[in-house]
């Protein structure tokens, strides 16, 4: 049986369905699943995403037989509508849209009022009794076919309207009559020939088939490529085509064009959102060319159009059971939808949605959990302006606001300038007049965006909600030209900072202090929901199924906040940051320049006391909760001083001259530090240190026990290649360990375990698990160890090898599986050969980093460790791991 590429829906037959997706793209999937269920959609059909696969693997070319079974399907769209492709009496016109199985709004493109020529024109102004209406229609097919199909741009047609009004001394695209839109199409057309060398087509059917060449060959055109390269979007075979009968929102005063929400897609509440304009066609709306108006003046304009779209949002938000994106066209009184989909939202909305769509009944917890992604959880601890500082500073200009969070930067009028400007360091801000799908890159680098026009569904705004960019769209008081923004005669140039605020639209001048914001009920339930499906995991083998969610934290103050954020213990607490403090750093130093042990141990014993503080600050933040402590891993030449003064300070106290001072700091110097004298290392060859940091950790124990504090410390030695470094180092702190709790009469449960970093620990744990109670796998330097790479030099080369797809992605930033991450799971399976209760976790920052979370799952571990502020997304991410996972 020949293989059906092309599908369609109307009246008469829907071939698709909402779960063809995958095949038919979001737009034709949900086209046909409205059809289906009986709400307006003008006919049409899709040809499918493989053909689109099937046209680039065919060095584009179309697979055998698709022409034959586009033009069945053109014949039956013809004999529903009951018009001709391009004929001159009544004529069909059709929209060729794009539409991928992943939304990307703008990215690829579109051609509306497809199959006018010279005589349908006619034909449409006689059929239509709107001889306006037909001429307009015609000079914007010949603009958009012109720009999308022959890639000439707009500039030289919005030119030639531009003078057009002028010409006649009126401001708006309406108040031009039908003779003047002739003019102008003959003013197009020779335009068209100019720039392309031939006369515009007047075939319909070729028009046709140059549209469909078009739409797929925007698949891979820059701006779509940037785009899910920026969004992470991979494995879809490429974009179905939707050939539409066309409906017309700029037929007179009765007509119009708009999109809507079911609710608002910036702030979440349940309420019909969204903006129209009438007498217009779709692309008004979106590109900002006209102002639109609220959906709430339509209820009062036009009631019954108003009562069936209310009627249409809770049906298709009932359906869908999600918030509903939707674009509607008016035609002389009847409501058409030509497009809904899964709104775009941003993270508060996200988080307000899922939770009320459960109160509501309409999902469970479980798809609420699904339904908020880690980035949009992100989103929600972006700044906002500190309270007394807007109260102190007047904003200079207010806009809409488009899409919530404060950003300050430098202003930059460019896509372009602002890519450069960050890769040079700098925070930038995009000021534009309206962005448009090419300035993808610099909005995605922008702190901010700022737009003098447009709406709440215009491009920028759209788009800054999908990232969780803070954006401020439509500020009428912002005059921008010649590379100045000018507001109320004040002038702003290139490189001046600015501050913007999309939760309220307000701007201000400057650079404003940025605070957290307060965190929603919203917030609380859904990560509350997120604890209980973690609860639900199970996989097999496993002692303990529990998939728990620490930090990595080194203060009482890190520990608190992380515990606030849901943290279930510390899997890493760094003991050198301790060191660096004022109060330690210099009997460190002592120890380090000591003539002998006697000498290292006098230093060391007045640390001790300082670390024993620190300790029990953090034991008792984290009451009743795990705390993995790692003894000392840098060198030892980051703690020793290099300015003058504090050189000869140090050889004072040390009883030694300046000079064998600066021998021995010299002797310390490494070729490799990183893999030099390090970690385990320095506790084999410097015994006493590691002897410190035990005792510390366990008198800090004893004495929060004895305070009524539940303590369960773990003691993490590092940088371990071989079994017998952590056999010795182990044996060490058990001594010291229970020394303590037999002197203080106090039992204290603690764990003696190691770090997993380098690729012989992993290979060999079955053997290391000999004397371990713990694996924490520090995936940061076990990354760097695999790869041979650098962390501290790799950005001369890695962003290309990302860039040219040599790596799919940065492997600092997520866990690479197909390498480091069958050496984790390799060395979870053989430690647990031998110790089948071994507890095993992450500690790198790839435990924040949801795709690593649930790698981490998969493979067994039993935690995560990540820094405080992104325990939230771990906790989302792991939950989200044990549904995917079931």
């Amino acid at each position: 049986m020949a293989t059906q590429r092309v599908f369609y829906f109307g009246k008469t037959k829907q071939e698709g369905s909402a779960d063809m997706k995958e095949l038919l793209g979001g737009k034709g999937a949900n086209l046909s699943e409205m059809t289906r269920i009986g709400v307006p959609v003008p006919p049409g059909f899709t040809i499918s995403t493989e053909t689109c696969g099937e046209y680039y693997d065919n060095d584009r070319t179309y697979p055998e037989g698709l022409r034959e079974e586009v033009m069945q399907n053109l014949d039956m769209l013809e004999k529903e509508m009951g018009k001709k492709l391009g004929d001159a009496q009544d004529p069909l016109l059709v929209s060729v849209r794009s539409g991928a199985a992943v939304s990307m709004p703008g990215m690829m493109d579109t051609v509306l009022n497809l199959g006018l020529n010279d005589d349908a024109v006619s034909g449409l102004a006689n059929v239509s009794g709107n001889e306006r209406f037909a001429w307009d229609a015609y000079r914007r097919f010949i603009q958009m076919y012109s720009d999308v199909v022959m890639f000439t741009g707009i500039e030289p047609y919005e030119h030639a309207l531009e003078s057009a009004k002028k010409a006649k001394g009126v401001e708006e695209d309406t108040d031009l009559d039908s003779e003047d839109l002739k003019k102008l199409v003959v003013e197009y057309k020779r335009i068209y020939k100019d720039k392309t060398g031939d006369e515009f087509p007047q075939n319909a059917v070729d028009q046709m088939w140059a549209a469909i060449d078009a739409v797929f060959g925007s698949w891979n055109n820059e701006k779509a490529i940037k785009y899910r390269k920026i969004n992470d979007i991979k494995g879809l075979k490429g974009t179905a085509v939707n050939v539409v009968s066309m409906v017309y929102g700029n037929l007179g005063d009765d007509s119009g064009t708009g999109v809507c929400f079911s609710r608002d897609p910036s702030s979440g509440e349940k309420v019909f959102y969204g903006e129209y304009l009438m007498n217009a066609q779709g692309e008004d709306v979106v590109a900002g060319i006209r102002t639109p108006q609220t959906l709430s003046t339509l209820a009062d304009k036009s009631p019954e159009i108003y009562k069936q779209l209310d009627a249409v949002r809770e049906k298709l938000e009932n359906h869908y059971k999600d918030m509903q994106d939707m674009e509607f066209t008016i035609q002389q009184g009847t409501l058409y939808l030509l497009q809904t989909r899964n709104g775009k939202r941003t993270g508060m909305a996200a988080i307000k949605i899922a939770v009320d769509m459960v109160g509501e009944g309409l999902i469970d917890k479980e798809t609420a959990v699904q339904r908020v992604s880690p980035e949009q959880l992100d989103q929600v601890f972006h700044p906002m302006i500190e309270p007394a500082a807007k109260k102190t500073n007047q904003p200079i200009a207010k806009g809409l606001n488009a899409s919530p969070g404060a950003a300050g930067g430098q202003i930059v009028f460019t896509a372009d300038e602002a890519e450069e400007w960050v890769k040079d360091g700098k925070k930038v801000l995009l000021v534009r007049r309206e962005t448009s799908p090419e300035d993808i890159g610099g909005m995605h680098v922008a702190e901010g965006i700022l737009t003098s026009t447009g709406g709440m569904t215009s491009h920028a705004a759209v788009v800054a909600r999908g990232m969780g960019t803070p954006c401020v769209a439509g500020c009428k008081a912002v005059e921008i030209a010649n590379k100045k923004m000018t507001v109320g005669g004040t002038s702003y140039s290139e490189g001046d900072f600015i501050t913007i605020d999309g939760t309220t639209g307000e701007v201000f001048a400057g650079e404003m202090p940025l605070i957290q914001p307060e965190l929603s009920e919203e917030l609380d339930s859904l990560l509350a929901w997120t604890d209980e499906v973690r609860g639900t995991a199970k996989r097999d083998g496993l002692v303990d199924q529990a998939f728990g969610i620490r930090t990595n934290a080194d203060t009482p103050h890190d520990a608190t906040v992380a515990r606030d954020y849901g943290a279930e213990g510390i899997g890493l607490c760094r003991t050198e940051h301790m060191f660096f403090e004022e109060d330690k750093i210099r009997s460190f130093r002592e120890m380090i320049v000591a003539k002998d042990k006697a000498a290292r141990e006098t230093a060391l014993a007045k640390i001790l006391p300082l670390q024993q503080k620190d300790f029990e600050g953090i034991f008792k933040a984290m009451d009743g909760y795990p705390v993995t402590v790692r003894l000392l891993d840098p060198p030892l030449h980051e703690f020793v001083p290099h300015e003058e003064a504090q050189i000869k300070e140090l050889a004072q106290i040390g009883g030694i001259t300046v000079d064998q001072l600066k021998a021995k700091i010299e002797s310390l110097h490494e070729l490799n530090p990183m893999l030099g004298h390090r970690g385990c290392r320095l506790g084999i060859t410097y015994p006493e240190v590691y002897d410190m940091q035990v005792e510390a950790i366990m008198r800090a124990a004893v004495a929060v026990a004895k305070a009524g504090v539940t303590v369960i410390p773990e003691i993490m030695i590092p940088l371990i290649g071989t079994y017998k470094e952590l056999e010795v180092l182990g044996a060490n702190a058990k001594a010291v360990a229970e020394k303590v709790i037999s002197e203080s009469g106090t039992a204290v449960d603690y764990k003696v375990g190691t770090m997993i970093e380098i690729p012989r620990a992993a290979l060999t744990a079955d053997k290391v698990a000999e004397f371990a109670d713990f694996f924490s796998f520090g995936t940061n330097d076990l990354t760097q160890m695999t790869f041979g790479y650098s962390r501290d030099d790799v950005g001369s080369f890695l962003p290309q090898y990302v860039e040219e797809g040599i790596l799919e992605e940065d492997p600092f930033a997520v866990l690479d599986q197909t390498g480091v991450g069958q050496l984790v799971e390799y060395g979870t399976n053989r430690g647990r050969s031998t110790k089948r209760e071994l507890k095993v976790g992450i500690c790198g920052e790839h435990g924040g980093e949801p795709k690593s979370v649930e790698f981490c799952y998969r493979t067994g571990l039993n935690y995560v460790s990540c820094s405080p502020f992104r325990v939230p997304i771990a906790r989302l991410a792991a939950a989200q791991a044990v549904l995917a996972n079931r």
